[in-house]
């Protein structure tokens, strides 16, 4: 049974149906035979039925506005006749000489060696700054990979494997031994910082670099002190234990920022070929050095603290120059901050480049607290003087409120000076639009106060409760007619949005307690 409604006429056999209303949908009745015709690739074409018929000569090659590149090679699709040819460019002006053709011989096997080397390290689709990074990378490896490889000779001969004298049960105990107090310390560095490796990961990726180099360090003595093996191997591997976890735990995130079409997979696979080729590199260059020095054992026993301040440096350097050219579109308090700073200043969100080279490293993690009222997301500090601000902003708590802001008075420094601050207390469910809106409004909040110097290290009293109830109340106004515009900005620049990273510490939350209204 067919229904009556008029969307049925869909349905219907197209050969027999009738003009629809929809005049993308009205074909011309046509033969098959036409319709295997109007297909078929030829060079004999009409370009209308009154028109006069142009016949091309079947022996003509035409070039069509199509050029394929791979691989270093440029070819261009012609029509030959009655088939279809790709075929490889080449240069139009050629050198009419032997010498010529020779020099562009030569020029085309480097460009094609260069093309080639390319295709295998880097990744078809990556962002611009990752050629910079992989530079500083091989720099890095290749001395690294030496350094290991001296200071493993060395331990080997603490332990006196080579030497009539050695005991091999014992040296294979401490090997072990220090191997497994190795991997025991690696596993609780990795639970105590696992929130560090995404907020920090510049900053602990750095110095977990300094801790190995300084790992190799601490092997190179062993063969100074020899009955202290156990305890100096075991030191220098917890050390390299913790260095490599973060390696491995920050990888994935360097590739993401590299991967700009989403191809995290091969940014993966092609950084696992670096760093073999590198390290390889790396322990030719050490077994050179070894071979020149073989027949002057002194010499080959100093050559590793020779060596290590020179190889170290350029291994640190290597690190240094790559990690600044590692953009990351995540979120964290202190990005935020820049973001947020520049878009009060010039209304535009910042790029991950331009706030990547503003964050730097932060070695120390001081770049916060310096500042005029630094700002802190957390709870209330028990231990800190709690202005009439805070009491107040505590007090006027509704159950609508994502957060609130306050003011505390801490001691910072080894000095343990008073300083003012402003703290961002988040309720629990909080999403990252309430924590971005938090951390605008304190912005606000923070310029205003700079605006009216009110810049006292160990008082709050310049600043009455109601001007502080005016202050949060024009700022909260302004953060939420800015959200809308900011957000989509920062979507534009490439910013992740959907979350933002914080440390445990900022994870903290308060939850709202509607029984004590």
């Amino acid at each position: 049974m067919h229904s009556s409604n008029q969307s049925s006429r869909l349905f219907l056999n197209p050969c027999k149906s009738t003009l629809t209303q929809y005049p993308i949908f009205n074909f011309p009745k046509f033969a098959s035979r036409k319709l295997v015709n109007s297909l078929r690739t030829s060079i004999d074409y009409k370009q209308d039925e009154e028109e006069e018929l142009v016949v091309v000569p079947s022996n003509t090659t035409r070039r069509l506005p199509i050029t394929i590149k791979t691989s270093g090679k440029v070819s261009r699709y012609f029509i030959k006749g009655d088939s279809l040819e790709l075929l490889l460019c080449v240069d139009e002006e050629d050198g009419s000489d032997d010498d010529g053709r020779l020099d562009d011989g030569f020029l085309k096997l480097i460009r094609l060696s260069s093309s080639a080397a390319k295709d295998f390290f880097i990744p078809k689709q990556v962002s611009e700054n990752y050629i910079s990074y992989v530079k500083w990378k091989f720099l890095h490896r290749v001395f690294s990979s030496a350094l290991q490889v001296l200071a493993t000779q060395a331990m080997f001969r603490a332990i006196g494997i080579g030497q009539s004298r050695s005991l091999a049960p014992s040296a294979a105990f401490n090997w072990i031994l220090k191997d497994g107090l190795g991997r025991l310390s690696r596993c609780l560095y990795t639970a105590s910082l696992a929130s560090a490796f995404d907020t920090n990961l510049k900053r602990v990726r750095f110095s977990t670099s300094v801790l190995f180099s300084l790992s190799i360090g601490v092997e190179l003595m062993t063969p100074v002190f020899p009955k202290y093996f156990l305890l100096l191997a075991s030191i220098a591997n917890i050390a390299k234990q913790i260095s490599l976890s973060c390696y491995l735990a920050t990888g994935s995130a360097v590739h993401r920022s590299f991967a700009v079409a989403d191809n995290l997979g091969e940014v993966s696979a092609k950084a696992q070929i670096q760093t073999v080729c590198f390290d390889n590199l790396g322990l030719l260059l050490a077994v050179l050095l070894n071979m020149l020095f073989q027949n002057n054992q002194r010499l080959q026993a100093s050559l590793p603290f020779v060596l290590y301040p020179i190889f170290s440096t350029f291994d640190l350097l290597g690190i240094y120059k790559g990690l600044k050219h590692i953009n990351l579109q995540t979120l964290t308090k202190n990005r935020l901050e820049i973001i947020l700073e520049r878009w009060i200043e010039f209304r535009q969100v910042p790029s991950p480049a331009e706030v990547s080279e503003e964050e730097g490293i932060d070695l120390l993690g001081s770049r916060g607290s310096k500042r005029v009222w630094p700002i802190r997301i957390g709870c209330l500090d028990p231990k800190a003087q709690i202005p009439a601000q805070s009491m107040m902003a505590m007090q006027s708590l509704s159950s609508d409120d994502g957060y609130f802001i306050t003011i505390e008075l801490s001691s910072q420094g080894f000095r343990r000076i008073p300083k003012l601050g402003i703290v961002i207390c988040l309720r629990e469910g909080a999403n990252s639009v309430d924590i971005i809106t938090s951390l605008l409004q304190t912005c606000y909040i923070r310029k205003s106060l700079g605006n009216n110097r009110i810049k006292r290290r160990d008082t709050s009293s310049d600043l009455t409760p109601q001007d502080w109830s005016l202050l949060t109340g024009e700022s909260k106004l302004a953060a939420r007619d800015d959200s809308i515009t900011l957000n989509k900005q920062m979507q534009e620049q490439g910013w992740i949005v959907k979350n933002v990273l914080l440390s445990a510490e900022e994870q903290v939350r308060y939850i709202f307690d509607k029984t004590q209204l």
